[in-house]
This record gives structure tokens, sequence and C-alpha cells, in this order.
């Protein structure tokens, strides 16, 4: 088994590389694969002698998203049309990582696959743009939506408290936005189990959310971050009117992840269970 990945630094990709095991990558990363080129991109499916594709790739800086929606939507939903189409001539399956911010965020119930989306801005706009491309090139697909991603990788929001927390006595968190954490591990790992089973049976293609579990703040978040690290910071609950920013934020990021376990076998991940691993990765723990 061969799969073409999009996404080579990213979060999810650095995993992709790390959790391959037996299945052979063929990776390609920003260096060789500009995604504001969208037929420079589908050129590398059109090549490729892989059996799948996973694109682990998306322009994710949610703020500046509301000024660069233009760049935004090059990377979010063009370039992975153009991708899902140039798979799709190929009967090659595709599974495409999407988000949580494609829903409004209202209410406190999970989110099921067939809700009406509604993005709160441009970041959503353009995941959903990219989301309907790839249904629409009617190749075998899976879109993964997944929310909150966190991994030893990158930028994120395990990384950031670290700093933060080690830095201050007190830390004032936003307690109102529900969602589940979802480790980078976690997204590879189903990423490349769904690639391999649409080969065999690509009648499983359709829209599927991978979250973590149990659904927390991220005023909470945070203190099972601290709590796990032995980190001596207070950690104090706020609005998210009190944390202005030039994106809305969802309020309610759960997802109803039945469907993936029922047609794929993959159940929620224990985003406790993985926050241990990051921490041990960073030597936190």
């Amino acid at each position: 088994m061969k799969v073409l990945v999009f996404g080579q630094i990213g979060q999810v990709g650095q995993e992709l590389q790390r959790r391959a095991g037996d299945i052979e990558l063929e990776v390609r990363g920003q260096e060789e694969a500009d995604f504001t080129n969208p037929e420079a991109c589908a050129g590398f499916v059109t090549a490729t002698d892989a059996d799948a594709v996973i694109n682990a790739v998306a322009y994710t800086a949610v703020d500046a998203a509301e000024e660069q929606e233009e760049l935004a939507l090059a990377i979010n939903g063009s370039t992975p049309g153009a991708i899902a189409r140039a798979a799709a001539a190929r009967d090659l399956p595709l599974v495409h990582i999407s988000t949580d911010y494609v829903f409004d965020g209202t209410g406190e119930m999970p989110f099921a696959t067939d809700h009406p989306t509604e993005p709160l801005g441009a970041y959503g706009r353009t995941k959903l743009v990219g989301e309907q491309a790839v249904r629409d090139a009617r190749g075998p697909h899976a879109i993964m939506r997944t929310s909150w991603v966190v991994s030893s990788h990158g930028n994120n929001f395990v990384k950031t408290m670290l700093r933060l927390g080690g830095e201050r006595d007190r830390l004032t968190i936003v307690a109102d936005q529900i969602g589940g954490p979802t480790c980078a591990a976690a997204i590879a790992d189903a990423c490349l189990s769904v690639a391999c089973q649409l080969v065999d049976d690509p009648s499983k293609s359709g829209t599927y959310h991978l979250s973590g579990g149990p659904d927390v703040s991220w005023a909470d978040f945070t203190r099972e971050i601290f709590a796990q690290c032995g980190t001596a910071c207070e950690v104090a609950d706020i609005p998210t009117s009190d944390y202005p920013a030039p994106a809305t934020r969802p309020l309610n990021s759960r997802m109803d992840n039945v469907k993936t376990q029922a047609v794929f076998g993959i159940a929620r991940s224990d985003w406790r269970a993985g926050l241990t691993d990051i921490l041990k990765d960073l030597g936190e723990i």
C-alpha cells in the first residue's frame, strides 16, 4: 500500500510520517507542492503510483484568514478541489481533513455529520468550499472533520500553555467554548486506516467526524495540561467576550463521532492519554 500525502511539516503531516508503519508514503511538502497553484498540485496526483491520497494541508490561521480570505480560499478550497478531480479521474481514494468551523457553533449538542453548515468566518467558509469541491469530484473520498488539533509539533494550544504557564503564576482562559481536543497522532492513524479501507471498499465514501473525547472547555483543557506536567499556574475562567479576536470563535465545537466508528471501526480517541504522549515527547513528564 502506498499513499500520496500532501503536507510534510504540519502537525498531521509529521505524525503521518511517524506512524505510517508498513504503508509507503510519497510526501509532498511546501518546497515541492505550491498549494496556491491548484493545477500543479493536481499534477502530483496524476503522476503518482500511489493507491490513495491524503490531504493534510490547510490554511489554519483563523484570524489572519479574515484579511487573507483569497489566499485561504486557494489553499483550503481551490487546490483541494483540483486534487480531488485528479484523484477521481484515476479512481484514487482521497482522505481530506476538514474542521468543525464549517458549523455555526451554536447549541450544546454534538454536531452530526449531516447537520446544516453555516461558517462564522473566512476560515470556515474556505474549508466548506474545499469540502464541497471534494464531493463534487465524485471520486472515492472521506472528508474527516476534526477540531482543536494538538501535538508536540509546530505551534498549538498545548505548547502555548506550557510556555505561558512557565512564565506566569495565573492565566485567564476561555471557559465557554466547548469541544474535543484531537491529537494529531490520532488523526494520522485514522487517516491511514480510512485510506486503506477506501481502497478496499469505496462505498464507504462520505463525510465523517473525528474529534477527541471527552468534550471540555479550553480552561479545563489547560488545567489538565498543567496537572499532568506539574505546572503550578492558576487557571481562571473567562467568557469569550473577554477575549476579543478578529474571527468569531464557535462556542460549541462538539462533534458526533458515531458514524466514524460504525463505518470504519475507529473509536473516539481519549485526548488525555494523547496529551500524556505529547508531554512525554516534549520532555515535560
